[in-house]
């Protein structure tokens, strides 16, 4: 019985020590898992006052004045010489006149210094067309500001004021580490009521609400409104990582939605400006699209990324490097390429002048050339020819893409109004339920390549369709001229 005590003594003892381990590993685990939720999950701050109060001297308020022409009022009308109405139009009509003439107008935008040298930053919109502009300080001090260089393209000009003291500066930080959950707060002018602070998150980013070519906006729901252009959107950290530009809204009022210039677009603009006044950016010239799955299949890329050039501008950068149409430019200057959209934003980064690397994909491998960057223009060379639409002429079907074609000859150019320097086959018809009416093709546009080789008669297109689906390809890529111009476009085969 002793010894069976003992056991149980022992048993007990043993009990009490797991059961204390368990606690233990519990309360690890529960610190463990608090540790990871703080890290991925900040909460909300419990005042924004300290920041308010540190940021709101680096906001101005930007105030512009430019004379409006008069409409010119209608003409007083022609009356029998001693109208007894003849006076009494003139009357009217001269002192109406009088408010046709020319006036001042007004109106008012936000910004923030930059630099304590007096550099201000606003949109281009807030400052575009004004005659005179001031810039007003958060103590209410009004100074006569010079416009530096604007940039309309991203919506961004430099002011410089004179100001004998210090001038508080709101620092750039990097856009590209905020994410959609961070906190952000806004501040500027709206209606005119002077500082204003508004807090939300960012909802979105990478928005392209077609504004200009290098749309790439941070989306927030901090409300801002008219008034609130050219003002700084902040970190937490009291850095600004967008400059507040425009709102979705049906009334002109907040929804919920408005959208910020990021900095990683706007800093590079900024330093420009103050440098040079104007902004000078990289060009490739050539015209790109879109790499969708098919088109990706067809030239066999692991993943639809990159921007495939679907036209070259003669003696432009491209061509002097030997970029060909059909490329896939997947990194370009050390920057990778995700998307088409992205590529004119990357290289407009690059000064002009400068040779850079770039990977591309040709024939099913990646290559990497050497491009002297151009100067962009404000209107680049395009290359595109019409061809004009009419009925079919002699024809040949290709099995499996739902078209016709045709040879270009003296018949098809007189039906299709080709130029004698046409190439390739002309599309002569096109099956309704087919896969190239899926993909928009049309009688009467050109098939120049068929699978990035080129073709000069219909056996060479039935060739090279042959071709794809004897790799098991599940499409085949044309390259195609029409009314749009060149494009490439990846049809699917039809096995039926």
């Amino acid at each position: 019985m002793k010894h069976s005590r003992a056991v149980t003594k022992v048993e007990d003892a043993s009990g009490i020590v797991v059961w204390m381990m368990r606690v233990v590993a519990f309360v690890v685990a529960m610190a463990i898992a608090l540790q990871v939720s703080a890290a991925f999950a900040k909460g909300a701050p419990e005042s924004f006052s300290g920041l308010a109060k540190k940021l709101l001297p680096t906001v101005v308020n930007i105030s512009t004045t430019q004379t409006v022409e008069g409409r010119a009022g209608p003409e007083i009308p022609q009356l029998p010489p001693g109208s007894p109405f003849e006076d009494f139009f003139k009357e009217f009509f001269e002192r109406n006149g009088q408010q046709q003439r020319p006036r001042r107008a007004t109106s008012l935008g936000s910004g923030f210094i930059v630099d304590a040298k007096g550099y201000v930053v606003t949109n281009n919109h807030v400052i575009q067309d004004a005659d005179e502009i001031s810039v007003i300080l958060h103590d209410d001090t009004r100074l006569k500001a010079e416009l530096v260089g604007r940039d309309p393209k991203t919506d961004l000009a430099v002011l410089k004021i004179e100001y004998e003291g210090d001038l508080p500066v709101a620092e750039l930080g990097d856009s590209d580490v905020s994410e959609v959950g961070d906190w952000v707060m806004a501040i500027g002018n709206p209606f005119g009521l002077g500082g204003t602070v508004t807090a939300g998150i960012i909802s979105a980013r990478g928005r392209d609400i077609n504004s200009g070519p290098y749309d790439d906006f941070l989306q927030t729901d901090a409300s801002i409104n008219r008034g609130n252009s050219g003002g700084p959107t902040f970190n937490m950290d009291g850095e600004v990582i967008g400059i507040n530009t425009a709102i979705f809204s049906p009334t002109g009022g907040s929804v919920g939605i408005g959208f910020a210039i990021p900095t990683s677009t706007a800093a590079p603009v900024i330093k420009q400006l103050i440098k040079n006044g104007e902004v000078r950016r990289g060009w490739l010239g050539v015209h790109i699209q879109s790499v969708t799955d098919e088109i990706a299949e067809s030239l066999g890329l692991d993943d639809a990324s990159g921007a495939m050039v679907a036209s070259v501008v003669e003696n432009g950068p491209a061509a002097s490097a030997d970029l060909k149409p059909g490329d896939v430019i997947l990194e370009f200057g050390g920057v990778e390429v995700p998307e088409m959209r992205r590529l004119p934003r990357i290289v407009a980064d690059v000064e002009p002048d400068t040779t850079v690397e770039a990977i591309i994909w040709r024939d099913g491998k990646r290559k990497t050339i050497k491009v002297k960057v151009g100067a962009l223009k404000e209107t680049p060379a395009t290359v595109a020819a019409a061809v004009t639409n009419k009925d079919a002429g002699s024809e040949t079907a290709i099995e499996g893409l739902g078209l016709k074609v045709a040879a270009i000859n003296e018949q098809t150019r007189g039906k299709f109004g080709l130029g004698e320097n046409a190439k390739g086959v002309v599309v002569t018809s096109v099956d309704a339920s087919g896969p190239s009416a899926e993909k928009g093709l049309q009688s009467g546009d050109r098939i120049i390549q068929v699978s990035q080789g080129d073709v000069a008669n219909p056996v060479d297109v039935m060739r090279k369709v042959d071709e794809a689906k004897a790799q098991g390809r599940k499409s085949v890529l044309l390259r195609v001229e029409s009314d749009q111009g060149l494009r490439f476009v990846a049809i699917r085969i039809d096995k039926g």
